[in-house]
């Protein structure tokens, strides 16, 4: 798997080279990404993350559009520095220029959701309930807090939490 995506990095980092006439560094490639996302460029460490749960599921269009994606970040970045917008003009221009791609922000694949709890919270107003993240129920629990923006008094864990 790791080898597949890193071979297919280096097609596009040889497209690049041929288009701009320069060299690139190579980044770091890891398989270390979970969750919705299929890529991610970090931009000042020169490395890219790829999800292997999406890579499995996907690969076709995850080896040349996704693995595409995500090198052109790094080379709109090494091109243009770093006052560009990630999906700005520069990198579709790499995009439909150097790989001959629609310039999709966001990937279709389908992802499965895991299981969130909501901690429910509630005003005096009772103007309804606020379903807490467990971040944000744990933030409370720290002493942090949050109130009702109708009638400015404190939300209080009403001892209430769903899976969903």
């Amino acid at each position: 798997m790791h080898e597949q995506i890193q071979k297919r990095v280096e097609t596009c980092y040889q497209q690049a080279e041929r288009f701009f006439q320069r060299t690139f560094s190579r980044p770091e490639v890891s398989l270390q990404l979970r969750g919705q996302k299929a890529g991610v460029a970090h931009l000042q460490e020169n490395k890219l993350r790829f999800n292997p749960q999406l890579y499995r599921e996907n690969q076709d269009d995850f080896l040349r559009q996704t693995v595409a994606h995500e090198v052109a970040h790094l080379i709109a970045h090494s091109m243009f520095g770093s006052r560009i917008r990630p999906h700005g003009a520069e990198w579709q221009q790499i995009m439909r220029g150097v790989y001959q791609l629609p310039p999709l922000r966001c990937h279709n694949y389908a992802v499965q959701r895991r299981a969130v709890t909501r901690y429910i919270y509630r005003c005096q107003c009772l103007d309804g309930e606020f379903p807490f993240t467990s971040r944000r129920h744990a933030m409370v629990k720290r002493g942090q807090r949050y109130q009702c923006r109708r009638c400015n008094t404190q939300l209080l864990f009403s001892g209430e939490s769903r899976c969903g």
